[in-house]
């Protein structure tokens, strides 16, 4: 599998015919620095942890120009299915969803998901979630993006039912765990996770600004921790 990191919690996975973009805020995202094109180039799949606007970014315009089926809570389905996302498969919270070559199926996650309008009108959202993509060739590798969340004890479930090998950890702090429960997360709940990336940093000035303090917390096991630059492209 091919994983880019785009900054904050937008990722491009490549594997087999598939190409997934989970969280795809790309215009505004301050650390992006490529183009929406070529970042949604061939998309196939857009899945969505939560309806935060650092979140949904670009989906409505990646949607459109690649046919991409947006993959996410029904509430949020809805909201933007009636923005011209014209291929929607909703779902809710702990099912599971066949796309082909992969299936996604959506955690729990402990946040919030809400957007107010140009009216001033809040919409709610659903649910916040976490996401697993599933891939069916056993030469690819799970991966759990947690989208934003606290740590919560769970988390070992997750691990026991769906076995990632890939985990996208947000630890940027204020609107997510901090260093300190990003790391209890993975060395309590997930230890079993070999390729751990950090995430929701950098963005805005209130969010941690690098993963120093995090690898610092993930002490002997830092090693697991794999740093992306934005826009780099790796292998897992």
């Amino acid at each position: 599998m091919k994983i880019i990191w785009f900054g904050h919690s937008a990722y491009r996975l490549e594997f087999g015919s598939s190409v997934v973009l989970i969280d795809p805020f790309l215009t505004g995202n301050s650390t992006f620095t490529g183009t929406v094109e070529q970042a949604s180039k061939g998309a196939t799949h857009v899945v969505l942890t939560h309806g935060h606007a650092d979140h949904v970014g670009d989906t409505v315009a990646i949607t459109k120009a690649t046919g991409a089926k947006l993959v996410t809570n029904v509430e949020l389905c809805q909201y933007l299915g009636r923005k011209g996302v014209a291929a929607t498969d909703p779902m809710n919270t702990g099912g599971t969803t066949d796309q082909g070559e992969f299936s996604v199926t959506l955690t729990i996650a402990f946040h919030s998901s809400a957007e107010m309008d140009a009216n001033g009108v809040l919409h709610n959202l659903g649910l916040p979630n976490g996401v697993v993509i599933s891939p069916k060739s056993a030469s690819e590798p799970v991966v759990y993006h947690m989208g934003d969340t606290d740590v919560f004890s769970d988390m070992a479930i997750i691990g026991e039912l769906y076995r990632p090998k890939v985990a996208m950890v947000p630890m940027g702090d204020r609107f997510t765990m901090g260093a300190r429960g990003a790391a209890l997360a993975m060395r309590r709940f997930l230890p079993d996770v070999p390729v751990v990336l950090p995430c929701h940093y950098g963005t805005f000035p209130p969010l941690a600004q690098s993963p120093d303090d995090f690898l610092r917390e993930m002490g002997d096991q830092a090693g697991r921790v794999r740093v992306a630059a934005v826009g780099e492209s790796f292998e897992v």
